[in-house]
């Protein structure tokens, strides 16, 4: 009677997963297009990613249109909800030149910041922190685009790879730089700066998770040349980091701090405007 029931348990339990693959709306190739999307994105913008180099400008021209070909078949999947896949991928592939020239600025900027990198070259072919940002600012394009869940699973591919989660809709500045990088999470709704720099652990995020305020600003943010060092946090959708700020290492903010301000977990040391030479004042938080 036992095997009797665990046998009619197991059969009813596959109906339900049968019933459910049978029901699924969303496109089960689509984790596998995203993969070859992100591979044959940066092959084709960086030499440093492509199996081959010294080839003709011929093969680049192909690539361009086997890209082309993959993001065309991604967005026309059922349950990819674009609704003109042609002429978001043409635009996609003419704002690529942008891309690379805004990528480049963020390998330049974390070379320049980081004394252990020997040249631009090595932080494109090994940085977790470039291949983040890369990947993002591609999906970023596509959000940019109208584009739903595909932007999502390509920055996801980069949060499994590097342990750095940027949201496809953040909106972030030139001159990007993470220095080491996991763990880092920069929200949905969050807006850097040029020349920012972000250390392992920063979290820009939301003060409250709750669903109705899906379509509000729930993230910080950060005014330009801001360091942010590791494991920061700073919430708030109304939360603003004044421009030349510098966080500290586990500073956990909630509130707006005035531009060129230093905080610490103890204390906000801010210069006070028209102050002489390096007059402080110091007080806490």
């Amino acid at each position: 009677m036992a095997f009797a029931r665990e046998r009619d348990e197991t059969a009813a339990f596959l109906d339900l997963l049968a019933q459910e693959r049978q029901d699924y709306a969303l496109p089960p190739r689509l984790r596998e297009l995203a993969e070859l999307v992100v591979h044959r994105a940066l092959e084709l913008l960086f030499p440093h990613f492509a199996a081959e180099v010294g080839g003709r400008a011929g093969d680049v021209a192909e690539e361009l249109a086997a890209l082309r070909v993959l993001l065309v078949d991604a967005l026309r999947l059922p349950g990819a909800h674009c609704t003109d896949p042609d002429a978001v991928v043409d635009r996609f592939l003419a704002d690529l030149p942008a891309t690379r020239a805004a990528l480049l600025l963020d390998a330049e900027a974390i070379c320049d910041g980081d004394p252990a990198a020997h040249s631009v070259d090595e932080v494109i072919l090994a940085y977790p922190g470039f291949f983040a940002t890369a990947v993002y600012r591609l999906a970023h394009q596509l959000q940019e685009s109208g584009v739903p869940l595909v932007p999502r699973v390509l920055t996801e591919i980069a949060h499994r790879d590097t342990g750095i989660d940027i949201h496809p809709g953040a909106t972030i500045g030139p001159f990007f730089a993470i220095d080491h990088g996991t763990g880092i999470v920069i929200g949905e709704t969050a807006v850097l700066g040029a020349r920012v720099k972000l250390y392992q652990g920063v979290t820009l995020g939301a003060l409250s998770v709750e669903k109705r305020m899906a379509r509000t600003k729930r993230h910080p943010t950060i005014g330009d040349d801001v360091v942010i060092y590791a494991n920061a946090t700073i919430l708030g959708g109304e939360t603003v980091i004044g421009d030349g700020s510098r966080i500290g290492g586990n500073v956990w903010l909630t509130q707006s701090v005035a531009a060129h301000s230093v905080v610490t977990p103890t204390a906000r040391v801010e210069r006070r405007e028209g102050a002489a030479g390096d007059e402080l004042l110091d007080f806490n938080i």
